[in-house]
């Protein structure tokens, strides 16, 4: 692949070429530019550091193996983003993560109907950070996938194998979750 084949423009174009050739500094460079992001990607979804680093780790020596198959339709942040996302999501599914269905939802609407009104919550950041990661598994992965990666329910569905009206109850009772832990606090 060379700069005219690609329907994204890199602006690293140059590094992911050298990739391409098998360049160690390339890679080197490449990974110094994402590492931070990938590995704070997986860690959303994870919710363990030591795991999110061996995660972010596998998925860029995935991604240079299979360095070839970028097809530049995506920023490569991008296409290195959904590989970390779905490593991640592997390691889950082998800790037999489970996600709430629809059916789950509507046994516990009635004592979960509580309606929140416009509260001024003063909320650092590291709170919601620490209230995020309290959260259960699926809550969390929906929420940080939605919110944080920016996938809508459909993505999320598709990616986690649920469905979308799944991935929005998700949604909305990891909202509830936080808001109630946030108005606990204070």
């Amino acid at each position: 692949m060379n700069k005219r084949d690609t329907v994204y423009q890199n602006i690293h174009q140059d590094i992911i070429d050298g990739c391409l050739r098998g360049d160690q500094k390339a890679q080197f460079q490449l990974y110094k530019l994402y590492y931070k992001a990938m590995y704070n990607t997986s860690l959303r979804i994870v919710n363990d550091s030591m795991e999110a680093e061996d995660i972010m780790q596998e998925s860029f020596l995935s991604a240079f193996e299979k360095i070839e198959t970028y097809e530049g339709k995506v920023s490569f942040g991008a296409w290195l983003k959904r590989i970390v996302i779905n490593d991640s999501l592997d390691v889950l599914k082998k800790k037999k993560v489970q996600f709430e269905t629809i059916d789950d939802l509507a046994l516990n609407i009635e004592e979960k109907n509580e309606t929140y009104g416009k509260e001024d919550i003063n909320v650092k950041i590291d709170d919601v950070r620490e209230a995020i990661n309290q959260l259960p598994d699926g809550y969390r992965v929906v929420l940080s996938l939605y919110l944080l990666e920016g996938y809508d329910h459909e993505e999320i569905g598709e990616i986690l194998g649920i469905s979308s009206s799944t991935s929005r109850s998700q949604y909305t009772r990891a909202k509830q979750k936080l808001l109630e832990q946030q108005k606990n606090q204070i």
